[in-house]
């Protein structure tokens, strides 16, 4: 084959090639722009999940507490003890319509044993709930059987939908019937159907029971199976509505965990139909989720401009090339003489720069490194100031459901002892409105100590060392704890022979690391039949030893060698970052301490504090 020919044949396939990976980059670049523009709607999506989900907790938690204070009334208990006083069921009928129009509840009534409702807010209504039957409603069987129960459905009776509160009340000990509350939650669905959000509230078994697309309610997510079906049926949960699958399909998943999923998903039968990006947001305190859905066409369109746009750059680009390769060809001839006398020159400059700029970029590395090092060891000293107090605050975060709770309750006492202590005094009755006012008064002073221990922790320190009660400290760490241990029924127990003994530290951070290791030992006794939670404080000449011990599943042996590395958890994704037991380590470590962990005589895990007895406490001994 003749040269020139070679050559014709050579420039053909690098221009075939530099087409085909133009192409490939233009492609590159459609596939960037939209996985760029879906990115954006992933996160404002899951923004709006957050909002949506707190809205709906906000409103329910409200009322949480609502049925457990109804027993607090003496006419309620009178009438579940006798049901045939007429008199004294119109005095019950009053007081819950009073209860009803303060609180903003749908409806508030009083179950007996059997399931038969004695007395109901909207008794004058002509749908009025007394004398129903509610029996076979689940939430009035967990809370018959002992347990606070919570169930969406439509009413039997009204035939309006709402979420249903079931508390058991009881008198010494013994079980006289329930108190329930019906509050209507459609009022979020409405202000989603204003908006242009495609949004839905789906229960455990997927059913829809809010949703922003009329189409979509009491539609079910996945096909249900035939014992969720008549389950649903002899509950009645939905009435007669129909529960038919939405139609929806998933053309590609983009990730999913415990607590959350992401799909692109086409949608039919509904405003909008087409691709669409779904997002979920699992609640775990009902079993909930919420599914939002985003238009993708904005994203779609974004790829096509992005993909135009990389096709006309390369076309500009090639005709750039095209250019500068003829006037290079033109301006080589005149330089290559140049070039020549040039050379020699060069070589020789070079070679005296090269020796120059070696010796500064020496000189300047060295002098970089210095400073390099200063400033990591300042954000270093930085970081992890800020790594205690962030971790404090999500400690705070994790506790602020049980604090709103703590605080709602005795908020709602005192609301209903206040009017009780007025009626009182109305009636002449004044012994017991001031035993009323008394209990007032303790309320509130259990709330002052709620909300000064919250502030005492949430406070950032310096690192200076003083003289601290390990008494005060365990104390305060547990009373920040003391709502979990209660749910969850811990038996706790302290072993402390010497209640006078001080620690070389600082207070507000030895009660993050008691709170930190007293988490995970709650966390850890989750599924133990023996929850066993012990805290012992012995003392020598010159350390004082603080031991947390659980009756958990322990440490095996081959995680303790990492359990104090950062960003190491044993824990489900999602449920910790791995920090925790690494800043504690270095927390104790700053004072001088040790933080070590061994197996507890339980069988479970041991945590234990080693921290220099303080000086007063030497000089006394």
């Amino acid at each position: 084959m003749p040269a020139a020919q070679k050559t014709s044949w050579t420039r053909l396939l690098t221009f075939a090639v530099l087409l085909a990976a133009g192409l490939a980059l233009a492609v590159v670049a459609g596939r960037w722009a939209e996985h760029a523009a879906i990115e954006r709607l992933r996160e404002a999506g899951a923004q709006r999940l957050q909002g949506y989900a707190l809205g709906l907790e906000n409103l329910l938690s409200k009322y949480d507490f609502l049925p457990g204070t109804l027993e607090l009334n003496k006419d309620v208990i009178a009438l579940l003890a006798d049901q045939h006083d007429d008199g004294l069921r119109r005095e019950v009928n009053t007081y819950l319509e009073s209860v009803n129009k303060l609180s903003r509840a749908a409806t508030i009534y009083i179950v007996n044993l059997q399931g038969i409702t004695q007395a109901a807010s909207n008794w004058r209504a002509a749908d009025s709930f007394v004398g129903d039957n509610v029996a076979f409603r689940p939430y009035v069987r967990d809370a018959l059987n002992g347990k606070p129960g919570g169930f969406y459905g439509v009413g039997t009776t009204s035939r309006e939908p709402g979420y249903f509160f079931a508390h058991g009340i009881y008198r010494n000990g013994h079980m006289l019937g329930v108190a329930a509350l019906k509050v209507n939650i459609e009022k979020l669905e409405a202000s989603w159907v204003q908006g242009r959000d495609r949004v839905l509230l789906a229960d455990a078994n997927g059913v829809a029971i809010l949703s922003s697309v009329p189409e979509w309610k009491y539609g079910t997510l996945a096909p249900l199976a035939p014992e969720v079906r008549r389950e649903l049926e002899r509950s009645r949960q939905f009435h007669s509505h129909s529960l038919r699958q939405i139609g929806y399909r998933e053309v590609r998943a983009l990730g999913a965990n415990a607590e959350a999923g992401t799909s692109i998903v086409a949608v039919d039968g509904a405003p909008g139909s087409g691709h669409m990006l779904r997002q979920s947001l699992h609640i775990g305190a009902r079993d909930w989720q919420f599914v939002y859905f985003s238009d993708l066409g904005p994203a779609e369109a974004s790829a096509r401009s992005a993909l135009v746009f990389a096709c006309l750059s390369q076309a500009l680009l090639a005709m750039l090339v095209l250019y500068a390769r003829q006037r290079r060809r033109l301006g080589r001839q005149r330089l290559r003489a140049r070039e020549d006398l040039q050379r020699a020159y060069d070589d020789l400059e070079t070679m005296v720069a090269e020796r120059t700029a070696s010796l500064q970029q020496m000189t300047e590395n060295l002098s970089a490194e210095n400073l390099v090092r200063r400033k990591a060891e300042q954000q270093l000293r930085q970081a992890q100031s800020e790594l205690i107090q962030a971790a404090k605050m999500a400690v705070l975060g994790q506790m602020s459901a049980g604090m709103t709770h703590e605080l709602n309750q005795p908020l709602t006492a005192l609301r209903t002892m206040a009017d009780n202590a007025r009626v009182l005094i109305e009636r002449g009755r004044l012994p017991e409105a001031g035993a009323n006012l008394a209990t007032i008064s303790q309320l509130v002073a259990r709330m002052g100590l709620i909300t000064g221990q919250l502030r005492q922790f949430a406070r950032k320190t310096d690192a200076s060392l003083q003289a601290v009660p390990v008494a005060a400290a365990i104390t305060g760490a547990l009373f920040l704890v003391e709502r979990r241990v209660e749910q969850e029924r811990i038996n706790f127990r302290m072993a402390m022979r010497d209640h006078d003994v001080h620690a070389l530290c600082d207070s507000n951070r030895l009660e993050q690391v008691l709170v930190n290791l007293f988490t995970n030992a709650l966390d850890a006794m989750q599924h133990s039949e023996v929850r066993q939670l012990t805290v012992t404080v012995e003392r020598t000449d010159e350390r004082v030893m603080i031991g947390v011990a659980d009756s958990g599943p322990g440490v095996p042996a081959d995680i303790r060698a990492h359990l104090f590395e950062p960003f190491f958890t044993t824990k489900p994704q999602g449920q910790g970052l791995g920090l925790g037991l690494a800043i504690s380590e270095q927390i104790v470590r700053e004072f001088g301490g040790l933080l070590r962990v061994e197996t507890a005589p339980a069988g479970g895990a041991r945590f234990i504090i080693e921290l220099p007895l303080a000086e007063r406490e030497t000089n006394n001994a």
